[in-house]
């Protein structure tokens, strides 16, 4: 059968066949395999398959737009629901442990399903493991409301937070969440800079991309902004 390559940045290898999509396995196979097993009711993530003949995790292919490029502002309550469904589906769980939840940890507009602009799905759940709830919505503010230099101005950035954290429904984690992205932001650029330097080929070209400046620059304009940006949020 056909094999259709679908793009997806720097890291991803997948390809479309038929009804599924394949792709390499992810770092901690039986964890996330546990957890799309685990969702598999829900209709946010794609459902676990199986491996093919040629040791590729097989998902099924969910249909809709992707952004592949940019943030996806329209509609961000629906991105902050889809947030708390999930969550809610792993609190309280084996999966979860002594932790709160079980984070997605890479959420963003090239990895969400939109249907008639409205978020319906997430992708790429290689990353997800046990965490705090805050750490996913911070994750998610950062790169769907675009901040940094080249994003919206304060009070825009901070309107956009707010549509996420309304979808989200959760206001207590309001005083944490600028701290977050922060922390979001600084050890995202320090991973890309550890795995370059040990050799990982899809960190290098990362680095050579010159994403590890943006993200450098985005944790700087959040942190001269960070006081205007929590008062918005109280």
């Amino acid at each position: 059968m056909l094999e259709q390559p679908l793009p997806g940045g720097f890291i991803g290898d997948a390809v479309r066949v038929g009804g599924t999509v394949r792709k390499t396995p992810p770092p901690d196979p039986p964890f996330v395999h546990a957890v799309l097993r685990h969702l598999e009711s829900w209709s946010g993530s794609p459902r676990y398959l199986g491996v093919d003949d040629q040791g590729r995790d097989m998902l099924e292919f969910l249909p809709g737009s992707v952004p592949l490029t940019g943030s996806r502002t329209a509609n961000l309550v629906s991105v902050g629901r889809l947030i708390r469904e999930f969550h809610g589906l792993t609190a309280g769980t084996t999966l979860a442990g002594p932790h709160e939840v079980v984070c997605h940890n890479d959420l963003s507009p090239k990895n969400t399903v939109y249907r008639d602009d409205r978020a319906v799905a997430f992708l790429d759940w290689d990353l997800a493991a046990p965490g705090k709830r805050v750490h996913d919505v911070a994750h998610a503010c950062w790169q769907f409301a675009g901040l940094g230099p080249a994003g919206p101005d304060v009070p825009e950035a901070a309107r956009l937070i707010r549509e996420i954290i309304d979808g989200y429904g959760l206001r207590s984690i309001r005083a944490g969440l600028v701290p977050a992205i922060l922390w979001w932001q600084d050890r995202c650029w320090r991973g890309i800079e550890a795995g370059a330097d040990s050799g990982d080929p899809a960190m290098s070209r990362l680095r050579s991309s010159g994403v590890i400046d943006a993200v450098r620059d985005a944790y700087t304009w959040t942190q001269r902004h960070r006081q205007p940006l929590e008062a918005a949020l109280r």
